[in-house]
């Protein structure tokens, strides 16, 4: 139970980081990235094998993670400065002119922890295959990990990638969708409907794992589930239900907030609803 504890103080902390950091320049994307905090967090500080203070591109020897839905980087910035990527301090530089944060990652500014620039949609599964199929030319047991939006689905790229995937046995792989139904013109079925998810995956010969990617706990159980699927001939990939905007109550479940910042009144609102855990940039 401390250990879960802690994870979620980890969540609170990383949730103020994220609405102040869009706030601060009044720009950016808090919608999806307040969704997903407990995954990133649990992942980084708990399930991964990753050494934060030897980053090195090629990852040997690590358990790697490529953040596709580049644009929900606020998250993915505060997951990585509190993880000991580099200074938590320089969260403050988010999406300024000739910074490393810039709004989506980049490679070029020599960011740690940032292996790929992900701001088109739809490359990120892709990318991760090629990685997992160098770990298993180079007899690297370590897994690769990558998160996608679901309005990404969207993008014919991903599905070519699964076939792959599938196709070829990849199984030292674990992709995660967000699945929150919103993007960024509103809700998936209005849209382009995604169908049955699950059915479609399986179809395309994954393994298919469902879990609510807002409880830590489940998170955590679901994660361990799924690595202990590896190695087993099937790529995998976890459905993950989140909320839009979670843990800031005007801001979940709505479209409305996946691209829109905080004025200083929200801010106020969204700060006093996660109180600060571990000290704020």
């Amino acid at each position: 139970m401390h250990e879960v504890e802690n994870l979620e103080k980890i969540c609170t902390q990383t949730r103020r980081d994220i609405v102040r950091m869009v706030h601060d320049v009044q720009s950016g994307h808090p919608g999806g990235s307040l969704g997903c905090v407990e995954f990133l967090v649990v992942l980084y500080h708990k399930i991964m094998r990753h050494n934060p203070s030897s980053f090195s591109m090629d990852g040997v020897g690590e358990d790697l993670f490529f953040l596709s839905n580049g644009h929900i980087s606020p998250v993915f910035y505060s997951v990585l400065a509190r993880s000991g990527y580099f200074p938590v301090k320089e969260l403050a530089t988010f999406r300024r002119l000739n910074t490393r944060l810039q709004g989506h990652p980049t490679t070029h500014e020599g960011l740690p922890g940032v292996r790929i620039a992900s701001g088109s949609l739809g490359q990120g599964l892709s990318v991760g295959i090629g990685a997992a199929l160098t770990k298993k030319m180079n007899g690297d047991d370590c897994l690769v990990y990558t998160l996608h939006g679901d309005g990404e689905l969207q993008e014919g790229q991903i599905w070519e990638a699964a076939m792959y995937a599938a196709g070829k046995k990849v199984d030292n792989i674990i992709a995660t969708v967000d699945y929150n139904h919103k993007q960024i013109d509103g809700d998936i079925d209005d849209v382009l409907p995604l169908g049955d998810l699950t059915a479609k995956w399986k179809a395309f010969g994954w393994e298919v794992l469902h879990m609510n990617g807002n409880e830590v706990k489940e998170v955590i159980s679901t994660l361990e589930k799924a690595k202990s699927l590896t190695g087993a001939g099937k790529p995998i990939v976890i459905i993950m239900k989140t909320i839009m905007g979670n843990g800031v109550d005007f801001m979940m479940g709505t479209h409305k907030w996946h691209g829109s910042p905080p004025n200083d009144e929200q801010l106020a609102l969204a700060l006093a609803q996660n109180p600060e855990t571990l000290g704020d940039y």
